[in-house]
């Protein structure tokens, strides 16, 4: 029988699923680890037992039920005080995707694979790369996130705020060949096959591949990724093992438009880009902002006058096209061993990446008069590789553990523009990586040296646990202009030795108390786009006494664990001092020097609290609440003392008051689904408070049915009642004050069938 299935599904080559996978914890933090091991008992959500933060994981399980090309960063949006933003179905598209903990952005947060660093996660990597990127959804073993300051182990420098983890699946023993097929809303489709082998005790291994393709729910275009995996774990000894990973991920995805509100209300919900078919009304609305000055290109048809189509009213109205490009190779060794006294992790890692953000622009012309726009990009080239090392005993009555990491990051980043060949013919592939540029407006390449070491020790008297230890780290940053183009050239620093953490847990039977308090340091960037660097050199030179940013966490809080009942309720203190501000300096397609500086802290206070209730029969519910009050504490100063912006109590942009979901879900007699609504409140895009976008209420659905040991059709729907709300804010950044083109609406309503083989 089991031969024979194998010849079944080798016929039906991609058409394929893989069931849960057990959880396989590669993060070196101890927080993690225990997480991932709690989440083994069928539970939606594991709430940290025995840590000293509010921690919460989630594993393979949930991910599978999720819409097809899913990301993890938006699987994890049922965890409490997570805020997942994105204008697509899937949270996949980089360019609006962004998650926010406690006030903390995703610049501010830390970001793992197996232990490995991913970086901040902003859209122009500097160093790293989005989870996505690194792991098809269905390798992914489970998700760790710390929503206070992370683990002291964890391979990061800008973790003020909180740290996601995510873990690879281990291959298991035996030959299979399992995989799915995907279709539905926009022309979706995605395939996935996976094929496993080896020996239980022995070496096993996988391979994988997934291809996702999609229109652009608005507008014309489309976004595809092709992603591979290949994972090795091998046993040396009892105790010893070795893994190898590897990923190779080719993503391409034409952009959606920036919008105001007052943009959306004038063009509509489904305003986007200008399709090619648009070209000639494109050219005419180029045509007039050179024509009356408002681009600053030299005019090239003057008899297109001086004014716009109704209801156009500039040239960022829509641009022509936009899109990202993004290649990336990510591998790893590991030795690992997890003895009764004595365990170790050694990693390294390499991880290349090349990639292009393309824009249309009409502030630009293409050279010869051919047309009035031109290709401008961002392109960036990243070659980092880096070793970490971690070491744990017991000691008897206390359990130790040291680590080192370090990270050689050279990051290359360049502005260049193309030309297009006529107006009637745009001639080149948004969707392709640009050649033969007319013009480099600058060019840098960037180093970036990480040094980080870390000291936790943990002990228990009775029902107390004890967790007290610091990590330090040095980030040197050097950058050199190729050609400056008069962006900021020199070199900087942050070091901070000593970031201590202590915490408590206290066992009270079915209950646990837990408390803690964490210093965390955020080194600066490099990068033309990011921290000191993307200022003009005079403002680099004036920013001798530029601080990093810092902060200091206070929580606590109790879990509460039965056989029927998990769930946590948990408060927490948070000072940000240091605040950088990085101003943006005109519209974002112009992509003007930053204007930076240190403008005073903020202040988060919060509760938390989620709950996971299993009724038997496969029945059960999961709830999550947080409400955050995160506030700047200070007005933003001239040098002359004047204020600049009135933000002194006023609440950060893009942090909701009030984030809730819940979620009915069910396993019974081959049958499977959920049904998950998602609320939040509104959120500000101005430092002042003087523009907002209302909260919404979101609900999206899975059902399935299991029609054998090996065969399950599934199918998902996403913005179930097709709520019209903006999702992702803050795309061209935050302005003080006033309407912006930097708000995203989100996906209307969407549906996608899944036939998986496979077990």
């Amino acid at each position: 029988m089991r031969t024979s299935l194998h010849w079944m599904l080798a016929g039906t080559a991609m058409l394929a699923a893989a069931p849960a996978f057990a959880a396989n914890p590669a993060e070196t933090a101890a927080e993690t680890d225990a997480a991932a091991e709690a989440a083994t008992d069928g539970e939606i959500v594991v709430f940290g037992e025995g840590l000293t933060r509010q921690t919460a994981d989630i594993d393979q399980q949930t991910l599978a039920v999720s819409a097809p090309a899913v990301s993890p960063l938006k699987a994890i949006a049922k965890l409490p005080g997570v805020n997942f933003q994105s204008s697509d179905p899937f949270g996949g598209y980089e360019w609006a995707q962004r998650i926010s903990i406690r006030g903390f952005n995703q610049n501010q947060l830390g970001f793992t694979f197996d232990g490995v660093p991913l970086g901040d996660a902003s859209y122009g990597n500097h160093n790293g790369l989005h989870v996505s990127r690194a792991a098809i959804s269905e390798n992914i073993g489970g998700v760790s996130v710390t929503q206070g300051a992370g683990a002291i182990g964890t391979a990061s420098t800008n973790n003020l705020g909180g740290t996601v983890a995510t873990r690879s699946a281990d291959p298991r023993g035996g030959f299979i060949l399992n995989g799915s097929a995907s279709y539905g809303t926009d022309n979706m489709y995605r395939g996935y096959a996976r094929a496993e082998f080896g020996d239980d005790e022995g070496l096993r291994a996988l391979a994988s591949v997934a291809h996702y393709k999609t229109d652009k729910w608005k507008g014309f275009g489309e976004q595809k990724s092709t992603v591979a995996n290949f994972k090795i774990v091998a046993p040396i000894t009892n105790d010893v093992d070795v893994s190898a990973w590897y990923s190779y991920s080719d993503r391409a995805e034409q952009d959606y438009q920036d919008l105001s509100l007052e943009q959306i209300d004038r063009l509509g919900y489904f305003a986007d880009n200008f399709s090619y078919e648009q070209l000639a009304l494109a050219n005419l609305l180029a045509d007039v902002g050179a024509n009356t000055g408002y681009t600053g290109a030299a005019p090239q048809n003057p008899g297109a006058g001086t004014r716009y189509p109704f209801p156009y009213t500039s040239p960022d109205d829509a641009y022509l096209d936009a899109a990202g490009l993004r290649r990336d190779h990510l591998a790893y060794v590991k030795l690992s061993s997890d003895g009764e006294t004595f365990g170790f992790d050694l990693t390294g890692y390499y991880h290349n990446n090349e990639g292009q953000g393309l824009w249309g622009t009409p502030y630009v012309a293409s050279p010869g008069g051919t047309s009035p726009y031109a290709i401008r990009t961002t392109e960036y080239g990243i070659d980092r590789m880096g070793a970490q090392a971690t070491v744990n005993a017991d000691l008897g009555v206390v359990d130790a553990t040291v680590g080192v990491w370090y990270e050689n990051n050279d990051f290359h980043q360049a502005r260049r523009f193309y030309a297009l060949s006529s107006r009637t013919d745009t001639s080149r592939s948004f969707t392709s990586f640009q050649e033969d540029p007319f013009f480099t407006q600058w060019e840098f390449d960037f180093n970036t040296k990480t040094y980080q070491y870390f000291v936790e020790t943990k002990a228990e008297f009775g029902g107390l646990g004890v967790s007290a230890g610091w990590k330090g780290f040095s980030v040197e940053n050097t950058a050199i202009p190729i050609i400056s183009g008069g962006r900021a050239q020199g070199e900087t620093a942050v070091t901070d030795w000593f970031q201590p953490h202590v915490g408590v847990t206290y066992d009270l039977g079915e209950a646990e108390f837990f408390g803690g308090f964490t210093q965390a340091t955020r080194s600066f960037a490099s990068a033309t786009t990011a921290g000191p660097f993307a200022t003009s050199q005079i403002g680099f030179d004036g920013l001798g006494d530029l601080k990093p940013e810092t902060s200091n966490t206070f929580e606590a809080g109790l879990r509460y664990k039965t056989s029927m009942v998990n769930a946590v309720v948990a408060g927490y203190y948070v000072d940000f001092d240091n605040r950088i501000i990085s101003f943006a300096n005109g519209a974002g397609i112009v992509g003007n020097p930053a204007i930076l500086r240190n403008v005073g802290s903020v202040r988060s206070v919060g509760v938390e609290a989620g709950a996971d209730v299993r009724l038997g029969e496969g029945y059960g519910f999961y709830v999550s609440y947080a409400y955050n009050d995160s506030t700047y504490r200070n007005d933003v100063l001239n040098a002359d003392g004047s204020v600049f912006a009135a933000t002194a109590g006023k609440t950060t942009v893009d942090s909701p008051k009030h984030i809730g979901y819940a979620e009915i879900n069910f396993d019974y007699s081959g049958f499977f689904g959920q049904v998950g609504a998602s609320y939040q409140s509104k959120r500000y895009f101005t430092y002042e408070n003087t523009h907002s976008v209302d909260g919404r209420f979101v609900v999206d659905a899975s059902i399935g049915y299991r029609i054998s040991e090996y065969v399950e059709i599934r199918g998902n729907a996403t913005n179930l009642f097709d709520e019209r709300y903006i999702g992702t804010i803050g795309t061209n950044g935050f302005g003080n004050r006033g309407d912006a083109q930097t708000l995203h609406t989100a996906a209307p309503q969407a549906f996608f069938i899944t036939l998986k083989l496979g077990r």
